[in-house]
């Protein structure tokens, strides 16, 4: 049945000529933030313009619609979702108007991200000046959504809330009025707007009348510490604040005000800054030593604990932490100023009075920029690290976000480890700790009635606490409908009746994000956990994460009682995206280059999970839910990258999703024509194999188009040069390799039988040799790169170490990116009895996505120990180049290493392997000059080549490829070690050679 209210609000938005989506998929999408609640909206609005703001507030007071604003969505306490028009500036009202050097302003739509409008203001000014404020989320965060919940960030220390650096903010309000709060009031935005100016008059002597009833109110509970981020910030209005409207409605959370624009202040970027890392024993020691650290006038002091450090280690490898010093807490201090030698001086002297101090267990200055980055990242990924930890089980946030004054940080986190002890629970400790606010992410079970009951209850006691020592419930998340029920604890009722008398004069019509702040809904009502069926959704992936038995090394260990299990594995992996929103971010890493390509929530790896997530809470049936279009439809544009799984904090994997989801939903359907073109790739091959030149002849004519149509294929790409199907045989052969023989029976013990003549020949077993390295030579090698099969094997065999070649398998990739998932495991089950020789020697893959196949996905598909001892032994050629290099191993190339080199790395290496697997190759080989394109080619296997998807595969190369090529020489090396990376820099410039490292390295012939 229609919803009467949906319907009403579409038509008069219609007839408003606004633009509204109200499909299942968007609103799934819209229905959850980085919080713990799920509330779903009647309809979604990309404004354009004011104009289309004021259009949609009017059709909502017409209607009695809510409106909710929303910047990144990012949000941790439910301040942006809601039940009724969810307004989205970050897709179009994101454009920055004027930056001014001299008045140290800039004019900003609210839908600007932060992180681009830093890096925007610095190139103009010459790296003078640049916007302060930045939390973790800062590369997805929006200036209106850090208004919202006076967002603070790193370098609060020394920088503040977002509130400090208003100047003016342009707002319009429920009833069309278009106002600007200023420092000292409020004024109509436009002077010859009437209704406009009368309204700024009569809500200015309304405030002002606010403020004089609640005088000592204000002043006795309001503005008491640095992070005071709870309720309103009324004190603002008072005579000695000047009657700073603007700071006012700083932290109203889109509950008074729409926030149409604004203008913020610029601040000095420091000429030299340096880190220090410091080690404690835990995080109430490094407390401890937070006066200290503050008589130094640090930027930023911020904390984690060694759960975000061990997750992070976990899930992208032991050199994804580098440069922490001994401990099992740490803060990141830095230091800043005009001199380096004084920087640095000054740091020395911090270390020594620490030391003094008796509680610093290490601690050193971090001058490396590589090491920095790394630290960062994990104190910037802390949310997502924290929310499903190595150790096992999962953490939520609603008491993440509580704030003291510094000096009594220390005291208020042992007795919150005591309270945290009382539940039952365990809490997850990082943040500012510089402004005395944590952010505690804690071991809640959200999913059953007594989890709930728990979750209430110790909430409210932590609130009790927090407010015994002087603190407030939030530092700069805001309430929403995470704590807004518990200000009563840290307000008297005097306030209380204040705050909703403000809300009314902004808002009388009672639109505005309904349910936070005042007249709040329960903090357990709409948690997103509860209400999901308990059903199994049976899978070809083994989900379960390796440590419980099953195949996944992307998710973390067995969750514990109180929090997952005896949650279906599927249920549990989809509902790994926690809303963070680091896949929404322009630069930076892989992930995720479809939403860089369109800028859509949908093509984001968050906006995936969310319609996957509604799939698995929504479907009347399991089998409903495999054949949902809303998830069909989200996962188009993914490119299958696994970017994801290595950049996203939570460990999302949504190719396999995608694949898994295939496989169900295709069942009994015609596929499309692309998944037999390409997905049946390696059958293909053998027959052209036969007769390539034949092939390559035809392929060249009209009929090449027309073979690329009746495929499915996009007619724009040039296909490919098939080679012989011998060719590769003779390239590994000439290289001395031995050539593939019998297949390990199990029984006859490697090197028992068959002599060095045999090996050489073939006639033993594959494993012979019990030293040394198995080459793999993959489908692609040998379908379209034969060369490269065998430069690989030069290499290897001069390494002197033994080297044998198979090839009589498939990694089943090609099966696996389209859903095929039955002929896959197929496929990889014979990889595994072919490859399982009994040693345990190295087996190094020419292809980077047939290396990643066998590594991480053939362990999820076939279940046997067999498959987990081979995947075990998987090496990308690049991975074991540098394990080569690195134990002493000098290459002999035929022609001299190039000075500079463009490196696209192939995204499943990037992601499986880790991200700097070619990168730290070519280092050690001595290559100093490395362009690193570093994101998505846009082919992505079978992606780039469907007709479908060209043009974004198109966009998704000039996010790094393209402009790495346009900047560098036609003489500079392009380095692309996948066939589909050379596929596109051969469309994006058909002169431009190409290489995979093993040529670089080819000794040549023997």
């Amino acid at each position: 049945m229609p919803d009467p209210a949906q319907q009403r609000i579409l038509r008069r938005l219609s007839e408003a000529g606004i633009d509204a989506d109200a499909s299942p998929r968007r609103l799934a999408e819209y229905s959850y933030d980085a919080s713990n609640y799920r509330v779903q909206p009647l309809a979604v609005v990309f404004p354009r313009s004011v104009e289309d703001v004021v259009g949609t507030l009017a059709a909502c007071r017409e209607t009695g619609t809510p409106l909710i604003s929303r910047g990144g969505g990012t949000s941790m306490a439910g301040n942006a979702i809601g039940p009724g028009v969810v307004l989205d500036f970050s897709r179009h009202m994101n454009r920055i108007h004027g930056i001014d050097a001299a008045a140290g302003t800039v004019s900003v739509d609210p839908g600007v991200v932060l992180a681009v409008l830093s890096r925007e203001v610095e190139q103009a000014t010459g790296n003078r000046y640049t916007f302060a404020p930045d939390p973790s989320s800062k590369n997805r965060a929006t200036v209106g959504g850090s208004i919202g919940n006076d967002a603070c960030g790193n370098h609060s220390v020394r920088y503040g809330r977002t509130s400090d650096h208003v100047v003016e903010i342009d707002v319009v309000t429920s009833d069309g009025a278009r106002l600007t709060a200023t420092a000292d009031g409020l004024r109509a935005t436009y002077p010859d707007d009437t209704g406009a100016v009368a309204r700024a008059a009569a809500l200015t002597a309304s405030l002002k009348e606010l403020a004089h009833t609640n005088l000592a109110a204000f002043r006795v509970e309001l503005g008491r510490i640095q992070r005071q981020v709870s309720g309103y910030h009324l004190d603002n209005l008072l005579p000695e604040k000047g009657f700073n409207v603007a700071r006012a409605l700083v932290g109203s959370e889109g509950t008074c005000v729409v926030v149409a624009g604004a203008r913020m202040k610029l601040v000095p970027k420091p000429a030299n800054a340096l880190l220090v890392c410091l080690g404690y024993a835990d995080v109430v020691d490094a407390a401890r030593d937070i006066g200290t650290i503050l008589e130094f006038s640090p930027a930023a002091v911020e904390g984690i604990d060694e759960a975000i450090v061990e997750t992070m280690r976990f899930r992208r490898g032991a050199d994804a932490v580098l440069g922490l010093p001994e401990g099992k807490a740490w803060l990141y201090v830095d230091l800043d100023g005009e001199d380096p030698a004084q920087v640095r001086a000054e740091a020395d002297r911090l270390l020594e009075r620490l030391r003094g101090n008796g509680r610093l267990v290490a601690g050193r200055p971090v001058p490396d920029a590589v090491e920095r980055a790394s630290l960062w990242r994990v104190r910037e990924d802390g949310a997502g690290l924290s929310s499903r930890l190595s150790t096992g089980g999962e953490s939520w946030p609603g008491w993440e976000d509580s704030a003291v004054t510094p000096e009594n940080l220390a005291d208020y986190l042992a007795d919150f480890r005591k309270l945290l002890d009382s539940f039952g629970l365990q809490g997850v400790m990082y943040g500012h700790f510089g402004a005395g606010c944590m952010h505690i992410r804690i071991t809640y079970d959200l999913r059953t009635e007594e989890g709930q009951a728990v979750f209430r209850a110790f909430c409210s006691e932590a609130a009790k606490l927090v407010v015994r020592h002087g603190g407030s419930l939030s530092g700069e998340h805001g309430d929403g409908r995470a704590r807004s029920q518990l200000l009563p604890l840290m307000y008297s009722v005097q306030m209380l009746a204040a705050f909703s008398d403000f809300r009314r004069l902004w808002d009388p019509s009672a639109i505005l994000n309904p349910g936070s702040l005042t007249d709040p809904d329960p903090l357990d009502e709409n948690l997103a956990l509860e209400g999901v069926p308990q059903r199994e959704w049976r899978t070809s992936f083994d989900l379960r994460p390796m440590h419980s038995g099953g195949g996944s090394d992307s998710e973390t260990d067995k969750p514990v009682p109180s929090s997952g299990s005896g949650t279906d594995p599927w249920v549990h992996a989809v509902q790994a995206c926690i809303g963070v929103g680091r896949c929404r971010t322009d630069s930076g890493g892989v992930m995720c280059p479809s939403y860089r390509a369109t800028g859509d929530e949908k093509d984001s790896t968050r906006g995936r999970s969310r319609v996957l997530q509604d799939m698995v809470r929504g479907a009347r049936t399991v089998e409903e839910g495999w054949k949902s279009e809303e998830v069909r439809e989200a996962l188009d544009l993914c490119l299958s990258c696994k970017a994801c799984s290595s950049d996203c904090p939570t460990g999302v994997d949504m190719a396999t999703y995608k694949s898994e989801f295939f496989s169900h939903y295709y069942r009994g359907r015609l596929r499309p024509l692309s998944h037999f073109s390409l997905g049946w790739l390696p059958r293909w091959l053998k027959l052209t194999g036969r007769a390539p030149q034949l092939v390559n002849v035809l392929l060249a004519t009209p009929l090449g188009k027309l073979a690329a149509v009746l495929g499915g294929l996009t007619t724009h790409r040039a296909l490919p040069r098939f080679a012989g199907g011998g060719e590769w045989r003779r390239e590994v052969a000439a290289a001395g390799v031995k050539m593939p023989g019998k297949k390990y029976d199990g029984r006859t013990r490697p090197g028992a039988d068959g002599g060095v003549g045999d090996a050489l020949r073939g006639d033993g077993p594959l494993g012979a040799e019990a030293g040394g390295v198995v080459l793999f030579v993959d489908t692609f090698t040998k379908g379209f790169r034969p060369e490269v099969a065998g430069a690989a094997a030069r290499v290897l065999a001069g390494t002197g170490q033994p080297t044998e070649c198979s090839a009589d398998a498939c990694c089943g990739l090609t099966w696996i990116s389209t859903g095929q998932l039955d002929t896959a495991k197929k496929l990889m089950a014979n990889a595994a009895e072919v490859l399982d020789d009994g040693t345990d020697r190295p087996i190094v893959v020419v292809e980077p996505s047939c290396a990643a196949a066998l590594r991480r996905d053939l362990p999820e598909l076939v279940h046997t120990d067999q498959a987990r001892r081979v995947a075990a032994r998987v090496r990308s050629f690049a991975q074991h180049v540098g394990e080569l290099v690195g134990s002493g191993w000098t290459p002999a190339p035929a022609q001299p290493l190039p000075e500079q080199v463009v490196l696209q790395t192939h995204c499943h290496e990037y992601s499986v392997f880790g991200a700097g697997t070619q990168r730290d190759a070519l280092a050690a080989l001595g290559v100093a000059d490395v362009v690193d394109a570093a994101g998505c080619c846009g082919v992505a296997g079978n992606f780039g080549f469907e007709k479908e998807h060209y043009d974004i595969s198109m966009k998704v190369a000039e996010q790094s490829l393209a402009p790495a090529l346009r900047s560098t020489g036609a003489g500079s090396v392009v380095l692309t070690d996948g066939f589909s990376c050379a596929m596109q820099v051969k469309q994006l410039d058909a002169d431009r050679a190409t290489s995979h490292i093993a040529e670089l390295l080819d000794p040549g012939q023997p």
